[in-house]
């Protein structure tokens, strides 16, 4: 039951970052970077990130503890790497190798095209990686060490 609990809060956070992805990339999209899209993609997936850490270390896997938290850390944000180029490829394909973009398609179309691959399928495949990566090798089950007994116990709540 534990690992799906974790899946359930881990999906609730991607639906929050997601939301905040979303708003910044569009935000940013349509006012200062409307030239950069990938550009403003990579800033609202990186603040994202940034949220996804936080809430994933304080509720998602609160319950393991098998790392220093500056090792999981950089394990969390190399793994969010990897999830930041697997989701910028959909788009990246998109724009520049199926051309669909302004003007060789409408405003509306070129929109459309950014959230389908960019936003919606970026994010399907970047959080399906991610998924398996931090629970795999980020968030380990560890022993850890109950302070009023100074006894270790085996990871499980």
């Amino acid at each position: 039951m534990l690992r799906h609990a974790e899946l359930l809060k881990f999906l609730s956070v991607g639906a929050v970052t997601f939301v905040t992805t979303v708003g910044i990339f569009f935000g940013l999209k349509w006012t200062v970077l409307s030239a950069n899209p990938v550009t403003a993609n990579i800033i609202a997936v990186l603040v994202s990130t940034i949220l996804s850490y936080v809430l994933n270390r304080e509720w998602s896997f609160s319950n393991r503890d098998g790392r220093p938290h500056h090792h999981e850390a950089a394990l969390f944000f190399s793994v969010a790497g990897g999830g930041l180029i697997i989701n910028q490829v959909p788009l990246w394909i998109s724009r520049y190798v199926l051309d669909l973009r302004m003007p060789h398609v409408s405003f509306l179309a070129e929109n459309v095209a950014d959230l389908v691959s960019g936003t919606l399928l970026g994010t399907l495949l970047a959080t399906a990686f991610r998924w398996w990566a931090m629970s795999r090798f980020v968030f380990v089950q560890g022993k850890r060490v109950d302070p009023a007994t100074s006894l270790e116990l085996d990871g499980r709540p």
